[in-house]
């Protein structure tokens, strides 16, 4: 029997890249329309919510706690379970590594305390919930990450721009990984507790080993330059998408991985891409 999946926020990375891993496993995938399309009735009959809505930064306080009760409550009317991607601004700086499902949601921060209440709605509402929780994205194409965004925009050169300590490890999921393994977790969705919050393992590394393995991936020797970051403090007063990154900053000088003990034991099968593959394809080298 097919199933049918409700994708919000298919044009965005997350979004993409699901629609494609539902469309390739069989499942009917329906988009959504946020100016024309009512999300209580788009949800009527779907049996899972890919919720890739992620307004930006400065809407966050302002958006966030209606938008995901919106989706809470048409997850409920429907008894469809929601794919949530999680993220790790819930942890703190001072939080042991690695970062897992019972580590302690410690962040003191807007962005993160924001998050934390905003997945607690969801188990506290009871709705049935796959918390995927991931470092930054890898994603196939130019999507305006810090990837792409900021960190190879002078790889022609032979520079690769970190915005943190190159020495420490730093967690990042290759976006059609960790979509396939959404849509894996779906499928089995009925045997996960009601709110499973699952860390995907993806990729720990440091600045210098991107950078090292960018060099052996374009034949060129990459340097590595250290992001800098007073353009932005400059700014903060008036843009205030500036005062959210340097908000964040803390998660570049912040050593951090995620325990992939969890997803490995749901998914002992599941095959992760290379990571140099991974990074050939988000440079356009693949």
């Amino acid at each position: 029997m097919t199933q049918t999946v409700l994708i919000l926020g298919r044009t965005g990375r997350f979004g993409r890249n699901a629609s494609d891993a539902f469309a390739a496993a069989g499942w009917t995938v329906r988009g959504f329309d946020r100016a024309r399309d009512d999300l209580m009735q788009a949800a009527r009959g779907v049996d899972v919510i890919v919720n890739g809505w992620n307004p930006p930064y400065p809407q966050w306080a302002r958006v966030l706690p209606d938008l995901h009760a919106r989706v809470r409550a048409a997850a409920k009317a429907s008894d469809a379970t929601v794919i949530l991607p999680g993220n790790v601004y819930v942890f703190g700086p001072h939080t042991p590594i690695p970062w897992g499902a019972g580590s302690p949601h410690a962040a003191t921060n807007p962005l993160g305390r924001l998050r934390i209440e905003m997945e607690r709605a969801y188990e506290g509402e009871g709705v049935r919930t796959i918390l995927l929780r991931a470092g930054d994205f890898l994603d196939t194409r130019t999507s305006g990450n810090w990837f792409d965004q900021i960190m190879i925009t002078r790889l022609k050169k032979g520079r690769f721009t970190y915005p943190g300590n190159p020495d420490i490890p730093h967690a990042w999921a290759y976006l059609p990984d960790l979509t396939r393994a959404a849509e894996a977790l779906a499928r089995m969705r009925e045997s996960l507790p009601r709110f499973a919050d699952i860390p995907f393992l993806g990729y720990t590394l440091t600045g210098h080993k991107i950078a090292g393995m960018l060099s052996q991936i374009t034949g060129q020797r990459v340097r590595l330059r250290r992001m800098n970051w007073l353009p932005l403090q400059v700014a903060r007063p008036v843009w205030p998408l500036g005062r959210c990154l340097l908000e964040m900053r803390y998660l570049w000088d912040t050593p951090h991985s995620l325990d992939g003990t969890r997803f490995e034991g749901i998914l002992p099968g599941f095959q992760r891409t290379e990571a140099e593959v991974a990074l050939r394809t988000a440079i356009g080298k693949s």
